[in-house]
């Protein structure tokens, strides 16, 4: 039997003896991962551009604000929050802030890691047009030429082809009446 023909890829095993998850597998975790995020959920443009001046309140003033609520039980009452929830609030946010950088990260990674297999793919496209063009200037390739007619059409890097330009139609030409 032909040993080319039995070559299988074999599975990469990452450094820590694991295999690697499928795209499907990971989305599958990222969308359990979603509901265990509390108040996950996007905003409309408006909601977010409504809410974004307060949420972006200097921390020294969320600092400052936060010891105002502990020492004044008026100001605590008319807010109905005590100055230990606007710690643990401010805690919070840090915490989550580490996520959303850590998640920001992976979102870069892994859109590097697809531009690069686009890459391999878009090069393995050009390299095989430069191949197959070659090629089909002798007559035992000529099984390829529609291949590689199909290639040229589809090429957007090549040369821009214009269509050809349709006969310009002139307007009939129409006497213009002369006054009596």
């Amino acid at each position: 039997m032909n040993e080319k023909a039995i070559e299988t890829n074999p599975i990469p095993v990452l450094a820590d003896g694991t295999v690697p998850l499928t795209p499907e597998q990971i989305v599958e975790q990222l969308r359990i991962l979603r509901m265990h995020i509390p108040d996950f959920g996007p905003l409309t443009a408006s909601d977010a551009a409504s809410i974004r001046k307060a949420a972006h309140v200097h921390d020294d003033m969320v600092r400052a604000a936060t010891n105002t609520v502990g020492a004044s039980p008026s100001v605590s009452g008319a807010l109905d929050k005590d100055a230990e929830t606007l710690r643990t609030e401010r805690m919070d946010v840090g915490r989550w802030s580490a996520v959303e950088d850590e998640l920001l990260t992976m979102y870069k990674g892994v859109s590097s890691a697809n531009l690069a297999r686009r890459h391999r793919l878009g090069l393995a496209a050009l390299q095989t047009y430069s191949i197959a063009r070659q090629l089909v200037r002798e007559k035992q390739h000529a099984d390829l030429l529609p291949h590689v007619a199909e290639m040229r059409r589809v090429n957007k890097f090549g040369p821009k082809r214009r269509p050809q330009p349709a006969e310009p139609v002139t307007p009939p030409v129409v006497p213009t009446p002369v006054p009596k």
